[in-house]
């Protein structure tokens, strides 16, 4: 069964086509990465619809979709609205804008527009649960971030600065097979490493400091996801200390993951042991959150999550506890879940290392 055979399936009865024109959502039906073009989805057939720029790619690309050259984009809708018999047209309302969908309404002829949730929501259905071939792209993304994690412990030392080991991992991963970076990487030290999304500066690393660093890779569309926190030079106690207890937490956590466990559940395992070690108000973000195509998506593991987990969802494992000018610390994995536990795609060293 194709893609658009499933998202047919997903939606509620009385939806006759659907137009699907968010970039990640065209790239995920098709195989094929562009900033343009719309797909139009029928019950028995699927056209991508793309400009000169594209053509030729799309034509040797896409398997489950008729390539139409775009010529007049709104003309050709309607005509394969017509050709189809179609009454109404769903479309993404998670990603259009207002102006966007003003624009359909006034354009499109002879089908009722559907701006509900339902296109949308069965999208995020389909895309919540990953096949084999997005798993195995994943972990190809996520060994090139440790790979880039085994070469930074060579690089800090006192004197580098935040950006410098930022940089330093973004080359990495970038000359080793990375299709882009799966978000802005994030790389701090000292009393910095208390920012949960803090942005590398010029503050150097110095003997006794934490150094933060949350980051991945993308691999032919798919994002890994990755939080280390190391020392250079001996840790305090106390900093030993909270390192100790966000990796039970997490340990904890990712030992809980199995299908049927909700997302508030999962959390719960968590910020209960940071809760009972005194912490509890300096973990104040969810433990963790789903990874594909987008570094954020469903499912989420917070305590406000609704998500029931299911068989090859991913979802992050990212406890921590954060102390307001003196230090954070975060440690991060993410899993693939299984009926009776599941796989931790990351391989990489997390007790406490020491440089």
């Amino acid at each position: 069964m194709s893609k658009f055979e499933r998202l047919f399936n997903a939606m509620p009865d009385g939806i006759d086509c659907a137009l699907i024109t968010a970039d990640v959502n065209r790239r995920y039906f098709t195989g094929m990465k562009s900033s343009a073009g719309v797909i139009l989805v029928f019950k028995d057939k699927a056209y991508l619809i793309i400009d000169f720029r594209y053509i030729e790619v799309a034509r040797n690309t896409v398997k489950d979709a008729e390539v139409i050259m775009q010529e007049k984009l709104f003309d050709q809708i309607n005509e394969l609205i017509e050709k189809h018999g179609a009454k109404t047209l769903a479309i993404e309302s998670a990603t259009l804008t207002v102006a966007e969908l003003n624009m359909y309404k006034e354009r499109i002829n002879g089908a009722e527009i559907v701006s509900s949730s339902a296109l949308s929501d069965a999208v995020t259905e389909l895309r919540i649960v990953k096949d084999e071939s997005e798993i195995e792209k994943i972990i190809k993304a996520q060994r090139i971030a440790e790979a880039a994690f085994e070469d930074i412990l060579n690089f800090i030392k006192p004197g580098v600065t935040e950006r410098e080991i930022g940089l330093h991992l973004d080359y990495f991963m970038l000359q080793h097979g990375a299709e882009a970076l799966s978000f802005d990487t994030i790389a701090l030290t000292g009393a910095n490493t208390s920012r949960p999304h803090g942005v590398p500066g010029d503050t150097v690393v110095e003997n006794g400091n934490f150094v933060l660093m949350d980051y991945g890779a993308m691999y032919d569309g798919y994002h890994s996801d990755m939080t280390r926190t190391v020392c250079v030079g001996n840790p305090t106690e106390k900093m030993e200390q909270i390192y100790n207890i966000v990796l039970n937490s997490q340990l904890a956590a990712i030992d809980k993951v199995k299908s049927g466990v909700s997302g508030a559940e999962l959390d719960k395992v968590a910020r209960d042991i940071i809760a009972d070690a005194g912490y509890g108000k300096e973990f104040g973000h969810s433990l963790g959150h789903g990874v594909g195509m987008e570094i954020h998506e469903a499912p989420n593991a917070s305590y406000l999550s609704k998500h029931i987990l299911k068989e090859n969802m991913i979802v992050t494992v990212e406890p921590g506890i954060y102390l307001p000018d003196e230090f954070g610390v975060r440690i991060e994995d993410f899993v693939v879940v299984k009926d009776t536990g599941c796989y931790n795609m990351t391989l990489a060293e997390k007790s406490l290392i020491i440089l």
